[in-house]
């Protein structure tokens, strides 16, 4: 018989295109992937990939074989998502995908008392910018900023919470600074894949210096505060740091709207149906910081 483990190895080498990425996806080392798909190999007794410079490619029987596996794991996650579905206990593993920025500046004290509440519910946290496949129960609940209802899965279940809004943020130092007529440079801070929004004028204060580019929230928080330049953030982040201002003489402007997401078999489980309701409750009271409407600065 076929070893389901074996196929869903050999998956993530044909979507990866390479045993490391497939090692990588899966959280086991590179000799495991090999071994796994030799193993499916000698039982299918044919040559699944072609292993060339730039990576793994599949054979014609590999591609025959990607047909099947990939029926062969919607039905496993179509199995597995309706059995959890059944699931009403209030103890077991609960996994949520979230980017950084709003675990780290926003809902993490949300979910240590949804923890203390429910302390037999073993919560896994995974804050990333990746979109996890609810459908494959990569998570069970999404909490994503969704600019239009339109652009999600229709088999998903939305729950919708407050809108978020953004604004144009300096360090209060270098404002002050600003004011008393400092000549340094002040320097646009972006993330390097987004780049300074259209929207983001720059108001009372103009920038003089190259942009500083960086990867991740949490270097260009980093660096506003260094007093650099200036910098476009979520309200909720740049109005509840005492280190920062917005710049005046700038607007606000809407992300989109804040969406918890469940797949439909899922969301009947109690521990998912606990916490969507809880975290529900929990972005309504945090409205007024997400619309930027909590803190008036100067």
């Amino acid at each position: 018989m076929i070893d389901w483990d074996d196929v869903r190895y050999f998956l993530a080498a044909a979507r990866g295109g390479s045993v490391r990425a497939a090692a990588k996806r899966l959280g086991v080392n590179h000799a495991t992937v090999l071994r796994r798909i030799a193993q499916l190999e000698g039982r299918l007794g044919a040559q699944l990939f072609e292993k060339l410079p730039s990576g793994y490619r599949l054979t014609a029987a590999g591609e025959e074989v990607l047909e099947l596996a990939e029926q062969m794991e919607a039905s496993s996650n179509q199995l597995e998502t309706r059995i959890f579905g059944r699931d009403q206990s209030v103890r077991g593993l609960l996994r949520v995908t979230l980017t950084p920025i709003l675990a780290t500046h926003l809902l993490i004290p949300d979910f240590a008392d949804f923890a203390r509440l429910h302390p037999d519910i073993e919560m896994e946290i995974l804050s990333s910018g990746e979109l996890a496949n609810l459908t494959n129960r990569e998570a069970d609940v999404a909490i994503r900023v969704v600019y239009d209802r339109k652009t999600l899965p229709l088999n998903l279940h939305g729950l919708k919470g407050p809108a978020l809004f953004g604004g144009v943020y300096i360090s209060r130092d270098r404002l002050d600074a600003w004011r008393a007529g400092a000549t340094d440079p002040l320097r646009w801070i972006v993330i390097s894949m987004h780049g300074i929004p259209d929207w983001a004028s720059e108001g009372e204060v103009g920038t003089t210096g190259v942009p500083f580019r960086i990867t991740d929230a949490g270097a260009q928080i980093a660096a506003v505060r260094q007093g650099l330049g200036i910098t476009t953030l979520p309200c909720f982040v740049g109005d509840a740091d005492p280190l920062l201002v917005r710049v005046p003489g700038t607007d606000l402007h809407m992300y989109g709207t804040l969406w918890l997401l469940t797949q439909g078999e899922t969301r009947k489980t109690e521990r998912v149906r606990l916490f969507t309701a809880f975290v529900s409750r929990s972005l309504a009271a945090h409205a007024p910081l997400l619309a930027g409407l909590s803190i008036s600065r100067d």
